[in-house]
């Protein structure tokens, strides 16, 4: 199960995204700051909460479940494919962060990792210092993979943990225990001075004391990031067919505020909406989702979001693993690609800007949108009004209250469609 979890947020944009172009194009000035992340689609298991694009391992010869990737080459040499497929829209422009996600990234060897980023930076030129993550499941963690992932280049490692208590682990379908959790989290100490720590609640049987125990837990280890989130029924997974008995709403929300004020009390900056760091350490990667920049996604399933001169084009990839190598084989790793409609924008850059706690600067929003904030005008106004943001000549942010009714404020920015 992915960790971080940014790409939550994709699907749902390309979602709302498509239209036809405008009959005035759009001008943009440049590019934003661009990423590329990396979709590995497969799991030990397929987690009953989880609706990412992630496909369970086939069992061994043994009748056990895999542990790595039985056709990482085909799957690597087409992850090559698809990045030389997107040059032509991409071509010269730097790149910020990696994040190889998923599905589970761990099952990768070093040797895979280290031949993909060997490939980026052969055909894209990646910054200095950039910030390359990969997420790890505490079941797949092995020391040699971990120091092999960092002599290749990843230097951030984001562990799905979600809870140290047995019974929540059983009841969330993970393939590791409370020992393995610990186990992973000193390995990527070991190798990794940036590490991300996922953890939910709201889990099956969970009260407030499991909750804020599992995130004293975590704090033991000092991560520099923690991502916290609740756990949510998702359809068309396991847990939306036989949904399991969660803890109320009030709890859920006791939950929530107990971990806010235990991160905060522990010197962590709770930046995003489900997401805490130590001064510095925020998930650049994630940022530049939130503030609208461009990503190339790669692999099955990956989205991409890309600004040309006159437009911001969407894209998606061939989502089954199978499809997506014979298309990638043939030449074809697009399954879809629209041009985002230009009513559209607004609603788009807000259902990302606005998850950010201190929200944006003004001029952020032309920059990444090519509109005038004045196109907003009303719409801002009745956020306001409402109490759902603040405004100020720096800073257009949600308030407590905009961030507790995050989807009414978003709703004031849809487009209007006949």
């Amino acid at each position: 199960m992915p960790a971080d979890r940014p790409r939550r947020v994709i699907p749902l944009v390309a979602e709302v995204a498509g239209g036809t172009p405008a009959a005035t194009p759009l001008r943009f000035r440049g590019p934003p700051p661009l990423s590329l992340y990396v979709h590995v689609p497969w799991c030990v298991r397929k987690c009953p909460y989880c609706d990412f694009n992630s496909h369970a391992l086939s069992l061994d010869d043994s009748g056990r479940a895999r542990n790595a990737l039985p056709n990482e080459a085909e799957y690597l040499a087409a992850l090559v494919a698809d990045l030389e497929s997107a040059l032509p829209v991409v071509w010269g422009r730097r790149v910020d962060s990696v994040f190889i996600g998923g599905g589970t990234p761990s099952l990768l060897s070093g040797r895979a990792v280290d031949e993909l980023l060997a490939a980026l930076r052969s055909r894209l030129p990646l910054i200095a210092g950039a910030e390359i993550t990969l997420e790890a499941n505490p079941g797949t963690a092995e020391a040699s993979r971990f120091s092999d992932y960092r002599a290749a280049g990843v230097n951030r490692l984001s562990l799905g943990i979600q809870s140290f208590a047995g019974r929540q682990l059983e009841a969330l379908g993970r393939i590791h225990d409370e020992r393995e959790a610990r186990r992973a989290i000193d390995l990527a100490r070991r190798h990794f001075d940036n590490f991300n720590l996922d953890l939910m609640y709201g889990l099956p049987g969970q009260t407030v004391d499991d909750a804020v125990a599992d995130l004293e837990a975590a704090l033991a280890f000092s991560p520099p990031h923690v991502s916290c989130y609740q756990l949510t029924i998702e359809e068309n997974t396991a847990f939306a067919a036989r949904p399991p008995a969660l803890p109320d709403h009030d709890a859920g929300a006791e939950m929530q505020q107990a971990i806010e004020a235990g991160l905060a009390e522990a010197g962590y900056v709770h930046y995003e909406t489900s997401a805490f760091a130590r001064p510095g350490a925020q998930c650049r990667h994630n940022l530049n989702y939130w503030h609208f920049g461009d990503y190339l996604g790669i692999g099955a399933g990956g989205h991409s979001k890309l600004t040309l001169h006159d437009r911001i084009l969407r894209q998606m990839r061939w989502k089954n693993p199978g499809q997506y190598l014979s298309r990638v084989a043939g030449g074809a790793p697009l399954q879809d690609e629209t041009v985002v409609a230009v009513e559209d924008l607004p609603f788009e850059f807000m259902l990302n800007a606005l998850r950010l706690i201190d929200g944006f600067a003004p001029a952020l929003f032309e920059q990444r949108t090519g509109l005038p904030l004045s196109q907003i005008g009303k719409e801002l106004h009745a956020a306001e009004s409402s109490g759902l943001i603040a405004r100020s000549e720096q800073r257009i942010a949600p308030t407590d209250r905009g961030r507790r009714f995050l989807n009414r404020l978003l709703q004031l920015f849809l487009a209007d469609r006949p």
